[in-house]
């Protein structure tokens, strides 16, 4: 099978490798119909983070089921799915909780959605069924569904936990497809004015067209103060906090009115923070990793399906696996906002 491989940083190669199978009675085992590069993968592309090289790469997809484990009864061979990189089992005190992405029963380092094949964990529980087959939806609609896996759900999660409620004062801070999703999930929770943190005309363009009301592309002190000024030095009701730098997590702390919540989706790139401005202030901080299957079952999966959402927007280019190493340079390089990878057909 073809497979995207991180070779080293900055360098990734398709490669043919061996087949992934089953290897337990709760897998299932997908042929990829599409994958993408998420904003995270670049920290191990960029060099930032370690990560071992000639390693599979990806966490997003959907695709149809080839073969299912013994124990696999809610999912059949032939189902269209959402694959989620979340893989929650359904029945631990996480997963009832409504926290899958913190499944206790959750295998490690299950990556490689970058590939024609997957074999996925906690199949049963945790794949989302798709009515009817890829065949079926438009291009446009297979983008969409894509974003579920993810990116999608990540940024509804980070308005889910910043309590996003009907005419709260929103600021999303990120302008990545996460930021720019959670400006979609700021909107279907209710809010009245949605502030987009965002210097790039592109993305720009496209939270206004998801719901974004104002636009902020100042940082640090100067965007702080470019708030303070829209809210009448109130300071938001709620923040979505979709980068993870300590300038992003400093400034939604100072852009934050009294009371106010901060949903923090970004993966962190520092382990030290000084939490006091939040207790001077009475301001929550919540987030972490997304209840993906939890939200698409709940409400995502309808919202697509309706045409109530469009977050497939996000991608603005497309490759095939033969040219990942042009979807990750496209993301490196800021010419994409989202690079969708095409795996096979429908």
């Amino acid at each position: 099978m073809k497979a995207a491989i991180f070779v080293e940083p900055g360098k990734m190669e398709m490669r043919e490798v061996e087949k992934v199978r089953l290897e337990k009675p709760t897998d299932a085992l997908i042929r990829i119909v599409r994958a993408c590069v998420c904003g995270s993968d670049l920290w191990w592309f960029r060099g930032i983070s370690q990560r071992e090289g000639n390693t599979p790469a990806g966490h997003e997809a959907i695709g149809v089921v080839e073969e299912v484990g013994s124990e696999v009864t809610d999912i059949q061979v032939g189902d269209f799915v959402i694959v989620p990189f979340t893989h929650g089992c359904g029945h631990c005190a996480a997963c009832r909780a409504g926290f899958d992405g913190n499944c206790l029963n959750r295998e490690a380092g299950l990556v490689g959605y970058q590939g024609e094949y997957l074999r996925f964990s906690n199949a049963n529980w945790a794949l989302v069924k798709i009515p009817g087959q890829p065949s079926d939806y438009s291009d446009a609609m297979l983008n969409s569904l894509l974003t579920l896996s993810d990116v999608m759900a990540t940024g509804y999660h980070a308005a889910k936990t910043a309590e996003v409620k009907s005419g709260d004062t929103v600021v999303v801070m990120g302008d990545g497809a996460v930021g720019l999703c959670g400006v979609i999930a700021a909107k279907m929770l209710g809010a009245g004015r949605i502030i987009a943190m965002s210097r790039h005309k592109d993305r720009q363009a496209l939270a206004r067209e998801f719901g974004a009301t104002d636009i902020i592309a100042e940082r640090g002190d100067e965007a702080v103060e470019k708030v303070l000024a829209l809210t009448n030095q109130a300071g938001a009701d709620a923040i979505l906090e979709c980068v993870g730098t300590e300038q992003s997590v400093e400034t939604a702390v100072k852009i934050a009115r009294p009371g106010a919540l901060i949903g923090r989706v970004g993966v962190p790139q520092k382990a030290e923070m000084n939490t006091n401005e939040l207790f001077w202030k009475n301001i929550g901080l919540r987030g972490g990793i997304a209840s993906v299957t939890t939200y698409d079952k709940e409400v995502l999966l309808q919202a697509v399906l309706k045409g109530e959402i469009e977050p497939g927007k996000v991608f603005t280019q497309r490759f095939d696996l033969e040219h990942i190493q042009a979807a990750y340079d496209a993301m490196d390089q800021r010419t994409a906002i989202k690079s969708l990878v095409l795996v096979s057909e429908n």
